[in-house]
């Protein structure tokens, strides 16, 4: 069974949801990264999303746009993303990671290149930003072929007969983008939030994971009262964007958001 779905059957059995950090990879500088995924690991996370840095990050706000630039400073590209997760695998062989991006890097790669190398380094699923299901029909076949899950992203304003055709061709889980906008948006309406996935749980059973606008406990509690998985970037982002030189303050910080995240959930 893929580490994705061992995860959520056994936070299913155990009656929690899942907590799913987001970071850049290679932000600040590469070789932190893996202390940093163990870090978030140690202190509560479920699923790892990793960010891999593109020069032109649409769907992110300033926050992420900045942590890619930081790591494209140091010439971290798709293979050091890769290498970091092989780093990762020799010590943690259960915690699910998934590469979250931009299509152009992996195009560059070859996507029967990129799924082989994501299986030897040990990468369980990806979500590529600008790959909808309508442009991933020969592609969606080789990551499946590798075991690597296709992770789709829903937003508010995503038709009916769009999101049956998300949930039809998506793996792993779903991510619900919560609010309008780019990552780091503030609004989080968890009314709306609920009433939407309702309707998306209609067309689906796989996991939704929500995104965008969880900045603390309080919010992550409320998504998990209503989602299966939270999914928690720039809150994260922005710590190590406070002090990228200091890579025990950017561990303890990380460490007291996703453990003040892991108790509020716990406690719903």
């Amino acid at each position: 069974m893929n580490r994705v779905d061992q995860v959520f059957a056994d936070l299913k059995a155990a009656g929690k949801k899942a907590l799913v950090p987001y970071i850049t990879g290679g932000d600040p500088k590469p070789g932190m990264t893996v202390e940093l995924m163990h870090t978030l690991v140690e202190s509560g996370a479920d699923i790892i999303e990793l960010g891999v840095p593109f020069s032109d990050p649409m769907a992110d706000g300033p926050t992420i746009q900045l942590a890619c630039e930081r790591a494209l400073e140091h010439n971290t590209g798709l293979k050091d993303i890769l290498a970091m997760v092989k780093t990762f695998r020799e010590v943690d062989e259960k915690t699910p990671v998934v590469l979250m991006g931009y299509l152009n890097p992996v195009e560059v790669m070859g996507y029967e290149t990129f799924a082989h190398n994501c299986l030897e380094a040990g990468v369980d699923g990806v979500l590529l930003v600008d790959m909808p299901p309508e442009e991933s029909v020969n592609v969606a076949p080789i990551f499946d072929e590798k075991g690597l899950k296709t992770i789709y992203l829903l937003a508010p304003t995503t038709p009916e007969k769009r999101a049956k055709l998300i949930c039809e061709h998506g793996s792993g889980y779903l991510y619900y983008v919560s609010v309008k906008g780019v990552t780091g948006s503030a609004a989080l309406d968890i009314d709306d939030v609920a009433s939407n996935l309702a309707r998306i749980r209609d067309k689906t059973d796989l996991p939704l994971g929500v995104g965008f606008g969880i900045k603390d406990g309080e919010t992550a509690a409320k998504v998990a009262q209503v989602a299966d998985a939270v999914i928690v970037g720039s809150a994260l982002v922005k710590c190590i964007e406070k002090q990228p030189n200091d890579l025990g303050a950017i561990k303890s910080d990380l460490s007291a958001i996703i453990r003040e995240m892991r108790q509020a959930m716990d406690a719903n």
